[in-house]
């Protein structure tokens, strides 16, 4: 049993794969296609969403292995060979428990580790290659514009890796919900003795203050030359600047602050963020989305408090769909003597995806804020007092039908033995 389920689990998941993989390879050719990708790269990124998919598909082709082989053991009759052998069929899936608990295992790995951490490498590659693709665009004396950066060259190398008379432009808009401190720290608001020296002083001080309260700050970067650092497949994009100047400037300030060097090494794009927010929570480890769904690490706001509880209860609601999907299986894959085993496929793989789907759902719903993060064990013990309830209600109910029968015939045997007693004494007074 064990060597046929493992099999036809291994088969359903080989297909399901393929199927669901086959869109999303013919879309990375797409763009591999219009230059946008490196083909190198294609089965890469291909490799680090497969635990994504995984996590969702192989659920769904254990419960589909075990109904098949359940099924085909009712069609063939040697399921009443077994039960009459002295064998339930509870006791049967019993015996796939080193099997159960692998995948169990398999599954807890998948969504805890193994997804995060495919989704979190897919990114930096995405990021690498989309800043590679930037630096592919790069004409002499032309501005390109990449994200918040805008960047000047005047030559480079024939590599585009070496650049010569940089010019870097970076803008920074004011975050939103930032403090009053933080804005006033930004705005540089003018002095008397400044507004005295460029001959305002006439002019209101709300007028020069008011002005800078929401701008953004620009940091203009000159250096003769720049080189791009290697750092591997870490996600990380970095520049090192040589002999150069840099201006933090804002508009509506009168205000700057200069730094000469003769290296500076700025970055691009980063890998991941300490602060955890509603865009990287899937990428997140364990450890700082435990502590960020229990409030113990920093989150930039309670939207993204909620969202890591989603993520999180998500990402331990999904392995208990390895106990769910045999503890329905055995139930729903009986049929009758007559019945085909595909009749009651279908119906029971649309009961078993409505498990996963209201897990999917739950996670949106927890990062709203709608239902409480203890809502996922709800619905986990809801799909098992289902199964239990389709293992044992019907026997349940076949022993208190047997015991009212009894009852009835106990009392049944009692009322006769009465009326016979009756009969007896009334005819020994005659």
């Amino acid at each position: 049993m064990t060597q046929q389920v493992a099999s036809t689990t291994a088969l359903v998941l080989g297909f399901l794969v393929v199927m669901m993989l086959g869109g999303r390879l013919i879309r990375y050719f797409g763009i591999a296609a219009e230059g946008r990708l490196d083909v190198s790269l294609l089965f890469t990124i291909i490799g680090y969403n497969l635990p994504y998919f995984l996590e969702l598909i192989l659920p769904l082709a254990f419960f589909i292995a075990l109904m098949l082989v359940f099924g085909r053991l009712y069609v063939d009759q040697e399921m009443a060979v077994i039960n009459a052998s002295g064998v339930s069929r509870g006791r049967l899936a019993r015996l796939m428990t080193p099997l159960i608990l692998a995948l169990f295992v398999g599954e807890a790995a998948l969504s805890i580790v193994g997804k995060p951490w495919g989704v979190r490498s897919s990114e930096a590659v995405w990021q690498q290659q989309a800043l590679t693709s930037a630096f592919d665009l790069i004409r002499p004396n032309e501005f390109i514009s990449s994200g918040n950066y805008h960047l000047y060259v005047g030559s480079l190398s024939d590599d585009k890796k070496k650049l010569q008379d940089v010019i870097l432009i970076q803008s920074e808009p004011a975050s939103k919900g930032s403090d009053t401190k933080d804005a006033a720290d930004m705005n540089n608001t003018i002095d008397q003795k400044t507004a005295d020296q460029v001959g305002i002083s006439d002019m209101p001080k709300d007028i020069i203050s008011s002005s800078a309260q929401n701008i953004s700050k620009d940091t203009i970067t000159l250096a003769k030359r720049a080189e791009q650092v290697n750092t591997g497949n870490s996600g990380v994009t970095q520049l090192d600047l040589f002999q150069g100047r840099r201006y933090e400037v804002g508009a509506g300030s009168l205000k700057y602050n200069q730094v000469t060097f003769d290296r500076y090494r700025i970055t691009l794009t980063e890998s991941s963020q300490d602060v955890i927010t509603e865009d990287n929570i899937e990428t997140q480890p364990i450890g700082p989305l435990w502590r960020a769904a229990t409030g113990d690490a920093q989150t930039s706001t309670n939207n993204a408090l909620r969202a890591a509880q989603g993520e999180l209860g998500y990402r331990l609601a999904l392995p208990w769909l390895m106990i769910i999907a045999p503890m329905l299986a055995v139930p729903l894959a009986q049929v009758r003597p007559r019945q085909g085993r595909w009749l009651r496929l279908f119906p029971s793989i649309l009961l078993f995806v409505s498990c996963a789907l209201g897990i999917i759902s739950l996670k949106n719903a927890v990062s709203k804020g709608s239902v409480s993060v203890w809502a996922y064990a709800w619905l986990v013990l809801g799909f098992m007092a289902l199964a239990l309830y389709l293992n044992w209600g019907s026997r349940v109910q076949h022993r208190l039908r047997f015991r009212k029968q009894e009852n009835r015939l106990a009392a049944a045997t009692a009322h006769s033995d009465i009326d016979n007693k009756n009969h007896r004494s009334s005819g020994g007074q005659s």
